[in-house]
């Protein structure tokens, strides 16, 4: 560190700086900042697009969630009785007092267990390891609850809609086309559900927030280290993947221990800015520089996926990510988007204008796919062909409504397929939980301080809008691995929103 602040660059770079700081450039954007900022607080559209609903506002003193929360904290309540009962033979027992210091630290287990579990290739995967982890987390969370009265499962901060959304999905598989088809989907959803909620319950403070982020940046410096491994080892290209017509010249896309190019994009536009808001929020040095290497590691990835749809998410996300965190720093940020341009490389500015080409295989290729899921919503459109991609395929496949070259795998639409997959309750739980979360955490950012929690917030809000952009054109819970790292970034922003409403 003392040789790089002594070299030319880095005196460079501070004169540099102190002398936009002092330009009549920086003055404008500032000045620019303000308005936009101005016109963000004083937004009538903005006011009503934010407003908490009625439904999500009564959420917490309503029948469903005090009954809901007292059912699932009975096995706490339990084991706390017990603790009272032979409270001095636990406190003399060594293993007890050790069960119950980790149940204290449920968060940093884990933060262990999904730097553990997300850095397994995928040859090496059973779809099992999670649940089994998860599991672990909540007999964790209990050994600390067994001796903590106050450290109960938290449902009212997840909320109305996430509850009705994991609901459905039983509802799913009773009334699936095919059930047994649908039942092992069933378990992946419970595996996302214990993640949220056991997230949300052992989150305390602004530390174990930065701990979850860092589990995440572990995640994405080793998958994105594989690919550009990847990248100069060189990667045959596959025709499945890219029309080689349109993109003449593309080399492979890499896809690190992921298996697929847009399964591997899709991660790390999850993942991405929780690294980003750790590079803002740590103090330490070299932690810092470790962040800085693991987010310049995952835009390079990034980038080599090839995968448009994920290209145009991350932009969205960071987009948000400079909206919720510095409005002012919009117009810099925009220009800067502009500026960078000229410098993208030509393979990744050629695949850019494929976007919207209809000659394009890929892009051609959804329409089909589309027009099959609508006609599902049009034959079964209160609960859908059942939970799963195997229940859809057979329901399609059998009543024939597939008309497309290629095999019909997904719909390659986050919300048709929610609703194709879940039905009318699953899509509304679905769009509700991802809008409820979003606006919940872009109301307490503007009104808190700031902090290290507000940026982890801002960074898990903005992750899961550019999720959601990246939905419209393709499915993100194709691979049960990233359904559990999506609902790990959406417990991160309930939980971020959570300790900045405590801190203010």
């Amino acid at each position: 560190m003392t040789i790089l602040r002594e070299s030319y660059l880095y005196h460079l770079g501070v004169a540099l700086c102190a002398a936009y700081m002092d330009s009549g450039v920086h003055r404008c954007l500032v000045a620019l900042g303000a308005w936009c900022n101005r016109q963000i607080d004083e937004s009538t559209v903005l006011h009503i697009l934010c407003r908490e609903g009625a439904v999500a506002k009564g959420w917490g003193e309503s029948f469903l969630c005090r009954f809901l929360t007292r059912l699932i904290n009975l096995p706490a309540w339990l084991l706390h009785k017990l603790y009272a009962a032979l409270r001095l033979t636990f406190e003399d027992s060594v293993f007890a007092r050790l069960a119950f210091a980790v149940g204290d630290e449920t968060a940093v287990a884990e933060s262990w267990l999904i730097m553990l579990l997300w850095v397994i290739p995928f040859s090496h995967w059973n779809n099992a390891y999670s649940l089994m982890g998860f599991s672990m987390l909540l007999v964790l969370f209990h050994a600390g609850a067994m001796h903590r009265q106050h450290f109960r499962l938290n449902l009212k901060n997840i909320g109305f809609y996430p509850v009705l959304l994991f609901g459905a999905m039983f509802l799913a598989v009773a009334f699936s086309y095919a059930p047994s088809l649908s039942l092992r989907f069933l378990f992946y959803h419970i595996s996302a559900a214990l993640c949220v909620l056991v997230t949300v319950s052992a989150v305390r403070c602004t530390a174990d927030l930065k701990r979850l982020a860092a589990g995440g940046s572990v995640c994405v410096a080793v998958s994105s280290l594989y690919g550009v491994y990847q990248r100069i080892q060189g990667v045959e290209v596959n025709e499945s993947y890219v029309d080689l017509e349109v993109n003449a010249g593309m080399p492979g896309r890499v896809e690190s221990y992921f298996d697929n190019p847009n399964t591997f994009a899709e991660v790390l536009i999850l993942l991405l800015p929780l690294v980003l808001a750790l590079i803002l929020c740590t103090r330490c040095r070299a932690g810092k520089l470790a962040a800085c290497g693991a987010f310049v590691l995952g835009i390079a990835a990034l980038g080599m996926t090839y995968s448009r749809a994920s290209w145009v998410g991350m932009a969205c996300a960071m987009a948000v990510m400079v909206f919720l965190w510095k409005p002012r720093l919009i117009p810099a940020f925009a220009i800067a988007c502009v500026l960078a341009v000229p410098f993208l490389p030509d393979t990744i500015w050629n695949r850019i204008l494929t976007i919207a080409n209809p000659a394009d295989s890929s892009t051609a290729s959804r329409i089909p796919l589309y027009e099959a899921a609508v006609e599902v919503i049009k034959n079964s459109p209160v609960s859908g062909a059942g939970l799963g991609t195997a229940a859809t395929q057979a329901y399609i496949g059998d009543l024939n409504l597939y008309h497309g070259e290629a095999p019909f795998v997904h719909a390659h639409n986050f919300y048709l397929e929610v609703w194709i997959e879940a039905g009318i309750l699953g899509v509304i739980g679905f769009v509700g939980a991802m809008l409820w979360n979003i606006k919940r955490a872009a109301h307490m950012v503007r009104h808190c301080r700031d902090s290290a929690a507000r940026t982890i917030t801002c960074a898990a809000a903005a992750a899961l809008c550019g999720s959601m952009v990246c939905g419209l054109a393709d499915y993100l819970w194709n691979y049960p691995r990233v359904m559990c790292i999506f609902w790990f970034v959406f417990a991160v922003a309930l939980s971020g929103t959570k300790v900045c409403q405590e801190n203010s």
